[in-house]
C-alpha cells in the first residue's frame, strides 16, 4: 500500500464524503433525513418524548408499518432513543438524542417554512399549470 501525504489523505476524505455521489454515505443520509415521515417524526419529538401511539395520532396518514420502520431507522442512525418501561401494558417512549435535537432544528424550520409558504406555492402551481 502506497504512503499518502496528509494533503492526499484530506483530499481522499473529501472525495469519500461528497454528497453529490450516489454511493457516498452522506448521500444516503440525506436520502434518509429528507423523507417526509422522518421530518414529521423528528419535528413531533422536538417537543419532547412521545409514545408510539401518540406519534401515530400526531402524524396523520402514517401507517403503523411506516411509523415502525421510520422509528427503527432513526434509532439505528442515533437520531432517537427508545426506552421500554416494564408495565402492563409495556410502555415504550421515543426521544431525540442530542444528534436528533440538532437535526430537529433544521427539519422543524423546513416544516415551518412549508406551513408559512404553502399558499404561495399553490399560486405558483396554478400559474404554471395555466401556462403549460
Amino acid at each position: 500500500m502506497a504512503t499518502q501525504t496528509a494533503a492526499q489523505r484530506r483530499e481522499q476524505a473529501r472525495i469519500e464524503y461528497d454528497a453529490f455521489l450516489r454511493g457516498c454515505p452522506t448521500n444516503q443520509l440525506l436520502d434518509r433525513i429528507s423523507d417526509k415521515w422522518v421530518s414529521l417524526v423528528v419535528s413531533a419529538l422536538a417537543a419532547g418524548p412521545m409514545r408510539y401511539s401518540d406519534l401515530g395520532r400526531r402524524i396523520a396518514g402514517v401507517s403503523p408499518k411506516m411509523l415502525t420502520q421510520t422509528l427503527r431507522s432513526l434509532e439505528r442512525d442515533g437520531i432517537l432513543s427508545r426506552t421500554v418501561t416494564p408495565s402492563v401494558p409495556v410502555r415504550v417512549d421515543y426521544e431525540l438524542t442530542p444528534l436528533g435535537h440538532s437535526l430537529a432544528l433544521l427539519l422543524t424550520a423546513v416544516k415551518d417554512w412549508a406551513e408559512t409558504n404553502i399558499e404561495q406555492v399553490h399560486e405558483a402551481r396554478e400559474r404554471y399549470d395555466a401556462d403549460n
